[in-house]
């Protein structure tokens, strides 16, 4: 077997192994509440209890009986997730020991497991500047390990020096493109980008939109550690910059602040909830206080 493969297939086990223990103990339940079903369904038919609402007798089987019979009625949870995650070459970028493209896999593979776990069907939509891989949403771990598998080698830190940035844009034209039916969709990303509000109402009306922010708090400013070489991972191109000046520092800061508030602002405007996950954030805990939030 391939060195790269088998690596690959590794890593992927090595995800399992974490992410559906944690799935299995902790986020079955927290998922199984946080989202509803598409609508109820009729289940039976019973005799008529004090308390039952009026509106659910039938009254084919209540003439026929002589007595009062109810409608029995289920929440059909059969439900869709969408993983719509950011694998531009900024994701590689970490001042801790995991990267930003590692931690969104590992919260994408929690959310999985947790889906599978309550028989949901499970898809991957994955983005830089365009959209680089869909992967229908189908049932079964075999289906759902191949999700992982894609996204190992999509962040793969070798291809991600190929010039690429994000466009937010791309990947909500792709959603409305590929998916037809209300799902719930989670977006991962550090966010840098502007200018999707557009795109980001229609998906937001459509479907069940989440948003999950995954970012090193190291970039949001920069240290003063005078002129360095500076590699801006989407465009490839690397310059010289003087850290040590102060109106430098400012614009990039500027920069850097502008596109979060415009992320936070607009997800708002729109009301689809936004988890912020810092590189060194327990991302067990962010997560089921955002389950705990939604149910």
């Amino acid at each position: 077997m391939d060195k790269n493969v088998s690596d690959i297939l590794a890593r992927v086990r090595k995800i399992e192994l974490k992410t559906r223990r944690l799935s299995d103990d902790l986020f079955g339940g927290a998922y199984h509440s946080s989202f509803k079903g598409r609508g109820m369904t009729f289940s039976e038919v019973r005799k008529y209890e004090y308390g039952d609402d009026v509106r659910t007798i039938d009254w084919n089987v209540t003439a026929r009986n002589r007595e009062p019979y109810s409608k029995v009625f289920e929440e059909e949870r059969e439900l869709t997730l969408m993983l719509v995650v950011d694998v531009s070459p900024s994701g590689i970028f970490s001042t801790s020991s995991q990267t930003k493209i590692e931690k969104s896999i590992e919260i994408a593979a929690i959310l999985a497991f947790s889906a599978l776990q309550n028989n949901d069907k499970v898809g991957l939509l994955a983005f830089s500047d365009t959209v680089e891989r869909f992967i229908a949403p189908k049932k079964g771990k075999s289906h759902l390990l191949r999700i992982i598998r894609e996204l190992l080698v999509l962040g793969d830190r070798e291809r991600m020096n190929s010039q690429r940035g994000t466009n937010l844009n791309e990947a909500f034209s792709g959603i409305s493109k590929y998916l037809k039916k209300k799902t719930i969709v989670f977006v991962l990303s550090d966010f840098i980008d502007e200018n999707y509000e557009k795109a980001l109402r229609i998906v937001n009306k459509r479907h069940d939109l989440n948003a999950i922010c995954v970012y090193d708090a190291n970039e949001l400013q920069l240290p003063q550690l005078g002129l360095v070489p500076i590699k801006d991972l989407e465009s490839g191109k690397t310059a010289y910059i003087d850290t040590s000046s102060t109106k430098l520092r400012k614009a990039y800061e500027e920069k850097i602040q502008r596109q979060q508030s415009y992320f936070e602002d607009t997800f708002k405007k729109v009301g689809a909830p936004v988890v912020r996950c810092e590189i060194n954030d327990d991302h067990v805990k962010k997560l089921l206080a955002f389950f705990k939030s939604k149910s």
